[in-house]
């Protein structure tokens, strides 16, 4: 079947994530796609606290701004960053991700394993 190497975001049912604030996520590529090793979201956040302090043990994430502005902390780390921009939260290191910019944030998150947002895996820090 061709459609699962091709996605248009619109085609993708939005949901929102736990432990985030008006979020509404995208599952681009995941299992539904047969990805068995990484799994690839949009995101899109408004201005406000965005992803609370959680933390997700055994799975690593990265986050490359393509809109807007976000406040991120990890490991004792601060940083604001912005389009071209991306940030990586290692397994098991508590993390936020809040909206600085008057518009929302748009960031491509890829996950590895896949998270399948799984509760299990998005633990408040």
């Amino acid at each position: 079947m061709e459609s699962r190497y091709f996605v248009r975001p619109e085609s993708v049912p939005a949901y929102s994530p736990k432990n985030h604030v008006g979020t509404q996520n995208r599952r681009l590529i995941g299992p539904d796609n047969g990805a068995r090793n990484l799994e690839v979201v949009l995101g899109v956040l408004e201005k406000g606290p965005g992803a609370l302090p959680h933390v997700h043990p055994g799975l690593e994430q990265v986050c490359y701004i393509l809109e807007g502005r976000a406040h991120v902390e990890v490991a004792g780390y601060k940083r604001e960053i912005g389009p071209g921009e991306c940030c990586f939260f290692p397994a098991g290191e508590p993390h936020i991700f809040a909206v600085v910019s008057d518009h929302p944030v748009k960031v491509l998150v890829i996950y590895s394993p896949p998270y399948h947002e799984n509760p299990q895996q998005a633990l408040r820090a």
